[in-house]
């Protein structure tokens, strides 16, 4: 499963085999192994590599609950508080509308509500 979802990100961002190991500083026969299933328990240090070469949020890689589901709507209330008091306003929040739009895609692509 891991194996999968690295697979789907990382031809989602453009990368190949090769540039997506060279960037993790790992051997491009052992990334083939991961994204096959081949080797099914990769080290947590090797998962965080591929992780940040891929820009992806480590618990999507592992496959743990994402946020929404996690948090209450009145935690999420409190975090658009938080937000709009750090000084964040509506202008600034356009940055954030691509991150936003991956995590709906990745919801809606691996089966999650939105």
């Amino acid at each position: 499963m891991i194996g999968e979802k690295i697979q789907s990100i990382r031809k989602q961002k453009g990368l190949s085999l090769s540039e997506c190991a060279q960037r993790a500083t790992i051997s491009k026969s052992y990334l083939s192994n991961i994204e096959r299933g081949l080797n099914q328990n990769p080290s947590i240090q090797i998962i965080e590599r591929i992780a940040t070469v891929l820009d992806a949020d480590l618990r999507t890689l592992l496959g743990t609950k994402p946020v929404d589901e996690l948090l209450p709507e009145s935690e999420w209330l409190e975090f658009v508080e938080e937000l709009k008091e750090s000084g964040v306003d509506k202008g600034e929040l356009q940055k954030f509308k691509t991150v936003i739009e991956f995590a709906k895609w990745q919801n809606d692509k691996f089966g999650k509500k939105t």
